[in-house]
């Protein structure tokens, strides 16, 4: 009897900054979806998290540059050749083409064919995560292949790609959902109705309960200064320029330090930025860290801050899971009013929110919260019990599950899946 499986296409993998990709995956396995990892790119991160132990699907790497794996590439095409949909396949090509006259075009259509040859036959559907490069790679096998194909969009694959593109994916796939309504709304203008919500949320079970309350530092005291945080790969959609900016102005009375985790192409120039502005001593890059580490530097900070705001291509963020994993450890929070945050944060209830690209609103936020420990702690509490009551990861993983299932031909479980509850819009 053959089983039928599920092929997820992503860009790299495994890879820290893509923690709920990793979350997701793991559900669904828990869920009984026999699923099989397909990656453009090999990873490049040296840690991992202990999500990425836990997952059990196999993962193939297509060959990320087609000069490195020629004959792959050649028996990719010499079996596409076969196929009764090879002409199909290269009309739909030719009409990128036309529109995008790149060589990162031609090489997705050889990862194409690497997969459309080398997917096995029990995979009866392809998923996607992202609705730019993997997409156009999954979509091209699909149709080589006679599969059907469905997508996950988050931020930048929704910002970034041309609308020409994106409604033409999204017409095609056959169902796919989005992170945030900020996305969502996007996709619908340019294709109605074709895209569900299904935010990332968090597998509580994963994290541990909230610290004790935090110590009442108000950064008077030079001996215990405030400790920020920011989580962020350094590029420019996050704003670390406008959060040092900021810090910068600081009153020179106010005491504190900043953690910097993640990395990034921007890393020397912030550094610089740093040193320019006087801000050695007090600031500290640590680097990509596994997901472990990120939340013991949660525990022990006073104030998360992520000023986020639209990169110079039009880049910009979804919902970052780091704002709910700061509010899985009741971590008072600091952003902006952008993108998807505020569907998670209401300014002046689960957070503060200012202006983005602004470092004198930042600064005056940076103020308010340094010198009144006790709304830091409000706001902390009320961004948990948020997290609690409306972010939990079941009813997202539920919603895909159900729909892979029905794409993919499998058998409904016989035992109830986990409770849904949160809402996804219709």
């Amino acid at each position: 009897m053959t089983h039928r499986r599920i092929a997820v296409v992503l860009k790299g993998y495994p890879r820290l900054s893509e923690t709920f990709i990793a979350q997701e995956i793991l559900a669904l396995e828990q869920r009984g979806l026999p699923l099989e990892i397909w990656s453009l790119r090999r990873p490049t991160d040296r840690a991992r998290h202990p999500m990425h132990a836990q997952i059990r699907a196999p993962v193939t790497y297509l060959p990320e540059y087609l000069h490195t794996a020629p004959l792959r590439v050649l028996r990719g095409l010499l079996a596409a050749l076969r196929r009764p949909r090879f002409g199909a396949l290269l009309a739909l090509f030719a009409r990128d083409l036309r529109r995008d006259r790149t060589l990162s075009r031609l090489r997705r259509l050889g990862q194409a064919l690497v997969l459309a040859r080398e997917l096995p036959a029990e995979i009866a559907h392809i998923h996607v995560h992202f609705l730019h490069t993997p997409a156009s790679v999954a979509r091209y096998a699909a149709l080589l292949t006679g599969r059907g194909w469905s997508f996950s969009a988050h931020a930048k694959d929704i910002w970034t790609t041309p609308d020409w593109e994106l409604t033409e994916k999204l017409n095609d796939a056959r169902w796919g959902v989005a992170c945030t309504r900020d996305g969502q709304g996007r996709l619908d203008r340019l294709a109605p109705g074709r895209t569900r919500l299904a935010y990332h949320g968090l597998d509580l079970g994963r994290f541990p309960a909230p610290p004790p309350p935090r110590e009442a530092r108000d950064g008077t005291d030079p001996a215990a200064p405030l400790r920020f945080l920011c989580v962020g790969r350094l590029v420019a959609k996050k704003g670390h320029d406008d959060l040092i900016d900021a810090l910068a102005s600081l009153p020179a009375t106010l005491h504190w330090t900043l953690d910097l985790i993640g990395g990034g192409a921007l890393r020397q120039s912030l550094e610089a930025r740093v040193r320019d502005r006087g801000l050695a001593g007090r600031v500290t890059f640590r680097g990509a860290l596994a997901q472990p580490d990120v939340i013991a530097a949660m525990r022990a900070a006073d104030l998360f801050v992520l000023p986020t705001k639209p990169g110079p291509d039009g880049d910009r963020d979804g919902l970052p899971n780091v704002l709910m994993e700061a509010a899985s450890q009741a971590l008072p929070i600091l952003a902006t009013a952008f993108a998807g945050t505020p569907e998670f944060i209401a300014d002046g209830v689960q957070g503060l929110l200012v202006r983005p690209g602004d470092p004198a609103a930042l600064r005056a936020a940076l103020i308010r919260l340094a010198r009144d420990p006790h709304r830091r702690g409000r706001l902390g509490a009320a961004a948990r019990a948020r997290l609690v009551t409306d972010f939990s990861e079941a009813a997202a993983v539920s919603l895909i599950a159900e729909r892979l299932r029905a794409s993919a031909g499998l058998a409904t479980p016989t035992l109830p899946t986990a409770t849904e509850v949160t809402a996804c819009a219709s």
